[in-house]
């Protein structure tokens, strides 16, 4: 083993096993080289920093306490997840995370053991841990189950779900809540660091179960005993809510106070049932331009680690996300009526700007997908205009409540869904490839896919003006550059746009891949047509289309399955076409993390791809087809 003379307690540990050969008074100076680690590999990489550098401490001390992989370790989200990777064996492919064929960016269960649930939406730990928990019950193991969950994922329904029902059980379960949210004065800190080792231990949870039992028996000294701790407990630990859920409540701990966490994480590995653990952690801890700004280093690109400073990139058109931002304030200007709504996502989804010029029309729900739509259902049945402004791949949280709240009442709720289709280093946990197809079956509701950023401006207007649901679903990154009106004129509902006529075959284009159509095409003599809505279709132009072309070929940034080109298909069996269609989009499977552009290359989305399937598809019988040069 090479021993790292920069980080020479770090590039010791290939396991969990080399970090619990460590003394606990090495923990601290180890802390200090895994944050430079992970600053420099995350300002080459790009990645999620604040996160992983609040959590340095709490990983070090959760792996060098509990018997990981065999104690079951699940992380909500994964934002913070980097240093477990670091101590898994997976330090020298740190250089390659989030890039194509390298380590993902959140757990992922067939990367590693350690990995015990593959996540990258929020919420999901306790329920997962929880399941881990009664099967380990079931078997008779004495393994041990652990759920690290932020505050913020703390804010949605499926959290508390599963803490209700762990409480009932009784399960062997450890919840640590990693609250990254407030500062830990100095007075707080050491108290509740103390009182957390105090009722952690064996001595505590022993006459505090005893004492119950004597107690019961004397009803009048039992109702004093317990009115006595609850009101302590209403006073210096803010916990009774988990207390009355069933669990063991300790905290709130310095989550960067090592020997505590260790000490504190000790005592509760060998206790039974339900315990929730409360660490105070601060994002971006050690760093200081993350410390002072750790929203901007929540998600960042490659940045100098000296400075913070962000890596200049290209010259770049507007982004779809900046063309949402722009409407929906000139629009919310315009309309008195207009309210936007995000689950916890107003960086992400553009709504910095609308939340400082209209903080009384503003709502961050947190995460809280489901809550998100039927509010603004209710606010639709008022006669307000919401927008939603959500990722596609979390819309699909919220699907019931799409279908039942808005759809079925025909409400006048308008979806800005971002990252459609497939979103780069991310993965398939994020990608938004099935939004068409999950979209394109509810009635009453109208489905947009603009081709560039001012039909993503028109279209969101002409959502905003329809009397039921309608969708405008756009990409990441940016537009092909095109000019953006500033009016805030609609288009005309279901109707297509031809683009370029040729000879012999059609491409059908539903969104952002009409420039890499638009250039196959040139190769191809094709012509082309920006389809623009996906519902309500414009058949008129499908049918002549279809009835002076020898081959149709349906272009989508979705799953094939159920999507756009399936809207094609079915229209024209319904019109009793019989032109041969090709559907291209993304094949039955997940597409794993790469560049956005090398994903389209895999999935023979892009210029190239286009082209050569097509050529495929003609030199198959179908018609001949000359490349045109």
């Amino acid at each position: 083993m090479t021993t790292d003379p920069d980080l020479p307690l770090l590039s010791r540990i290939d396991s969990p096993q080399d970090l619990r050969g460590l003394s606990i008074a090495d923990l601290a100076p180890l802390a200090d080289q895994a944050r430079r680690f992970l600053i420099d590999t995350v300002a080459t990489t790009g990645g999620h920093l604040a996160a992983n550098l609040g959590s340095v401490e709490l990983t070090l001390a959760l792996h060098y306490i509990y018997q990981t992989p065999e104690d079951r370790l699940v992380w909500d989200v994964g934002h913070q997840s980097y240093l477990h990777k670091i101590l898994t064996g997976r330090r020298d492919q740190m250089g390659s995370l989030r890039q194509k064929d390298g380590l993902a960016g959140f757990p992922k269960r067939d990367e590693s053991p350690y990995d015990s649930f593959g996540v990258g939406h929020a919420s999901t730990s306790i329920s997962a841990a929880l399941g881990m928990a009664i099967a380990a019950a079931h078997d008779g193991s004495q393994r041990r189950v652990v759920a690290v969950i932020g505050d913020g994922a703390m804010t949605a329904g499926q959290a508390f779900e599963a803490l209700n029902h762990a409480g009932s059980l009784d399960a062997n379960l450890l919840v640590v809540l990693n609250d990254n949210d407030m500062s830990i004065s100095p007075n707080v800190g050491g108290l509740s660091n103390y009182l957390a080792r105090i009722l952690s231990g064996r001595t505590y949870s022993t006459v505090r179960e005893g004492s119950k039992k004597v107690l019961q028996g004397m009803p009048s000294v039992w109702e004093l005993a317990r009115r006595a701790e609850e009101h302590m407990k209403g006073m210096v630990i803010p916990g009774t809510l988990f207390e009355e859920l069933g669990f063991n409540y300790i905290g709130p701990i310095d989550g960067h106070d090592t020997a505590a966490l260790v000490k504190t994480l000790r005592n509760l590995r060998a206790l039974n049932g339900p315990q929730l653990l409360h660490v105070v952690t601060r994002k971006g801890k050690g760093y200081a331009p993350a410390e002072a700004n750790p929203c901007a280093f929540h998600g960042v690109g490659k940045f100098d680690p000296a400075t913070g400073r962000s890596v200049p990139a290209a010259a770049a058109a507007k982004t779809y996300t900046q063309v949402f931002s722009d409407w929906v304030c000139d629009m919310a200007a315009a309309d008195e009526r207009l309210v936007a709504i995000t689950p916890a996502m107003r960086e992400g989804s553009g709504l910095v700007s609308f939340s400082q010029r209209f903080p009384q029309r503003y709502f961050d729900v947190g995460i809280a997908e489901q809550h998100s739509v039927t509010l603004a259902a209710g606010m639709a049945c008022e006669g307000l205009k919401p927008v939603v402004a959500i990722y596609s791949t979390f819309l699909q949280r919220a699907y019931d409540q799409l279908i039942h709240d808005v759809a079925l009442q025909n409400l006048p709720v308008l979806f800005a869904i971002d990252r459609g289709g497939l979103v780069g280093n991310d993965g398939p946990t994020h990608s938004g490839n099935y939004d068409l197809s999950y979209l394109r079956c509810i009635p009453n509701l109208t489905l947009m896919t603009p081709a560039d950023e001012n039909e993503c401006r028109r279209m969101l207007s002409t959502g905003h003006r329809l009397p039921g649901p309608a969708a405008v679903r756009y990409p990441r990154g940016a537009g092909p550059g095109a000019r953006i009106d500033s009016g805030l004129e609609p288009l005309a509902v279901g109707q297509a746009k031809v683009m370029r006529e040729g000879r012999e075959v059609a491409l059908l284009v539903f969104g952002s891949l009409l420039p890499a159509a638009l250039a196959a095409a040139e190769r191809l003599d094709a012509s082309v047509v920006n389809m623009r809505f996906v519902k309500p279709l414009d058949e008129s132009c499908l049918l002549e289309m279809a009835g002076r072309h020898r081959l149709l070929v349906s272009i989508e940034d979705n799953a094939v399955a159920g999507g756009a080109g399936s809207a094609v298909a079915e229209a024209l069996a319904g019109h009793g076409m019989t032109t041969p269609l090709l559907m291209l989009g993304i094949a039955d499977r997940f597409i794993e993390h790469a560049s956005r552009e090398q994903q389209l290359a895999e999935c023979g989305l892009d210029t190239e791809g286009i082209y050569q399937r097509v050529q495929r598809e003609m030199a198959s019988g179908i018609a001949t087809l000359r490349a045109v040069d």
